[in-house]
C-alpha cells in the first residue's frame, strides 16, 4: 500500500419532502477530514450538495438555489419518486442537491479512492446515502466503503443491512477510524496528531469545499441538559469543550485566508456556564478585532442570557439568534427538563432589546407534534412570542431510537417508526393523533406567518 491513501469523503444528497439551507455544512464529516488530513491521509470531498458547481445551471427540470442575507438559503432540487412508506403522503418528494449525473463526473475525476466515507444525517435522509453507495460500487466496485454519521449511530441494525456499506462505524467517527483504516489500508501515520480528546482538533477541512462563503464552529460537544426528545446525549455522552483560544484562532484563519465572515455556532449548549467558555471566547474574538457575524442555528438556551451575556453577544457580532423557549407551557416545560422558568422568556426579550437586538434578528422556536401534544399549546406558545415581537418557528418534533421520548412515541404513532426511519421525518407529523393532524399543522404555521 501506497505512504499515503487516498480518502474520499461524501457528504450525500438528502431525500426529502423539502430541506433548506440554515448554514447547512457538513461540519462532522469536514472535522474528520481535518483529523485524517493531520495523520497524514490524502482527502478528496464529494459534496452533494453543492449549488456552485457550474454545470447545475445547465440542467433542465432542476429548481434553482437561491442565497439570502448572510449565505443562507435554498439548495438545487428535483423532483423525485416517492419510496413506497411515503406513498400515502400526497406531497411532492425531491432529491436535494446535484445531478447523479453530476455526481459521477465528480467521483471519477483524479485518482482512484483507496477508501470512500460516506457521512449520514438525519434518521429518514437515508434514501441519499443509498443511492451515493450504489454508484460508488458501481464505479469503484472494489474499493471498500464505511459509513459513519448520526443514522449509523442511531438506527445501526437498519443501517447495516440497508446501506449498501461494506461497514460502519457508530458513534464519533475519530474514536476508531485510525485504526480501522489501518486495517483497510496497512497505512500507519509514522507522526500522528497527538490528541486525547476532541477538544483539541486540527481545523475542520472546509477548504476541501469548492466554494466558501461561511463556516460553522462546535466550540463544545455533547450538552450537560438531558432533553427527553434530544439525541446529544447518545451521539456524545460527555459534554466536552474546546479552548476558547483555540475556537478563535480557527476562526483568524478563514478570516484572514477565505475572507470569510458569517460564522454559525453549531452547538448544542453554547451559553452554558458563559463565564469560563463563550464570554472569554468573544472577548478573544473582540481583542483581535475580528470582524465576524455570528448565528446560532441550533438555538441557544434562555437560562444563560443575562443582561452581561446578551450585551456581550451584541457587540461580539451576534447577528441573528435563535432561542429554544420549546413551549410556553409550564407543565410541558417540566416534562421537558425545566430548563425555561416561568417568566424566563419575558426576561430574556427585554434584555436582549436593550442590549441592541432587533425584533427581526430573534427567532424563536417551538416544539410541535410532541406525543400526546394538544395544537391549542402550540398556539398559545406561537402567540406569546409574537406578543414579545420574536419570530416563531415551529420545530417539528421528529420521533429519535434510544431518546427517553423514544417509546412513548412508538406507542402513540400510527406509522411503524421502530421499523422504517422514513416515518422519523417531522414533516410527516409522526406522533399525529385524531386532534392533531395535518391541517392543524398548517393552522399553527399559517399563524406564525400572520
Amino acid at each position: 500500500m501506497k505512504e499515503t491513501p487516498n480518502i474520499l469523503l461524501i457528504n450525500p444528497w438528502i431525500y426529502d419532502f423539502a430541506a433548506h439551507d440554515l448554514w447547512s455544512k457538513p461540519l462532522g464529516l469536514l472535522m474528520l477530514g481535518g483529523f485524517l488530513r493531520a495523520h497524514g491521509y490524502q482527502l478528496k470531498l464529494l459534496d452533494c450538495l453543492d449549488i456552485y458547481d457550474p454545470r447545475l445551471q445547465e440542467v433542465q427540470g432542476m429548481k434553482p438555489a437561491t442565497r439570502r442575507t448572510f449565505g443562507t438559503g435554498k439548495f438545487y432540487r428535483t423532483e423525485v419518486p416517492k419510496p413506497a412508506a411515503l406513498e400515502q403522503f400526497n406531497r411532492s418528494y425531491y432529491r436535494f442537491g446535484i445531478t447523479p449525473e453530476i455526481f459521477q463526473e465528480r467521483l471519477l475525476e483524479g485518482i482512484e479512492p483507496d477508501v470512500v466515507l460516506v457521512t449520514s444525517t438525519m434518521t429518514y435522509w437515508y434514501p441519499g446515502l443509498q443511492e451515493c453507495i450504489r454508484l460508488v460500487k458501481k464505479h469503484f466496485p472494489d474499493v471498500p466503503v464505511v459509513l459513519g454519521g448520526i443514522y449509523t449511530t442511531l438506527c445501526s441494525d437498519h443501517a447495516s443491512p440497508n446501506s449498501g456499506a461494506d461497514h460502519i462505524l457508530p458513534g464519533p467517527g475519530e474514536t476508531h477510524i485510525l485504526e480501522f483504516l489501518e486495517k483497510l489500508t496497512g497505512y500507519s501515520s509514522q507522526e500522528p496528531f497527538q490528541t486525547s480528546e476532541s477538544a483539541t482538533f486540527p481545523r475542520p477541512a472546509f477548504d476541501l469545499l469548492p466554494h466558501l462563503d461561511y463556516v460553522c464552529t462546535l466550540t463544545s460537544r455533547g450538552c450537560p441538559y438531558c432533553c427527553p426528545y434530544c439525541a446529544s446525549p447518545l451521539l456524545y455522552p460527555q459534554f466536552i469543550r474546546r479552548n476558547p483560544n483555540q475556537v478563535v484562532d480557527e476562526l483568524e484563519y478563514w478570516h484572514q485566508v477565505y475572507s470569510i465572515v458569517n460564522v454559525a455556532f453549531y452547538d448544542d449548549a453554547l451559553l452554558a456556564g458563559p463565564d469560563e467558555h463563550i464570554m472569554e471566547l468573544l472577548s478573544e474574538v473582540r481583542r483581535r478585532k475580528l470582524p465576524l457575524q455570528f448565528h446560532t442555528p441550533n438555538a441557544v438556551h434562555i437560562s444563560g442570557l443575562t443582561a452581561e451575556v446578551c450585551e456581550t453577544l451584541f457587540v461580539s457580532g451576534f447577528k441573528t439568534l435563535r432561542l429554544g423557549l420549546e413551549t410556553s407551557d409550564d407543565e410541558r416545560q417540566l416534562k421537558l427538563g425545566g430548563k425555561v422558568r416561568p417568566g424566563a422568556f419575558s426576561g430574556a426579550m427585554v434584555k436582549l432589546t436593550r442590549a441592541g437586538f432587533q425584533a427581526d434578528q430573534i427567532g424563536v422556536y417551538l416544539l410541535c407534534g410532541l406525543p400526546g401534544q394538544d395544537p391549542a399549546e402550540v398556539a398559545q406558545s406561537i402567540r406569546m412570542v409574537r406578543d414579545h415581537g420574536a419570530r416563531p418557528h415551529l420545530a417539528e418534533y421528529s420521533p429519535i431510537p434510544g431518546t427517553r421520548f423514544w417509546e412513548e412515541a412508538v406507542l402513540c404513532s400510527p406509522f411503524d417508526l421502530a421499523g422504517e426511519p422514513l416515518y422519523h421525518n417531522n414533516s410527516i407529523l409522526p406522533c399525529r393523533s385524531e386532534h392533531f393532524g395535518l391541517e392543524e399543522l398548517q393552522e399553527l404555521k399559517q399563524l406564525c406567518r400572520d
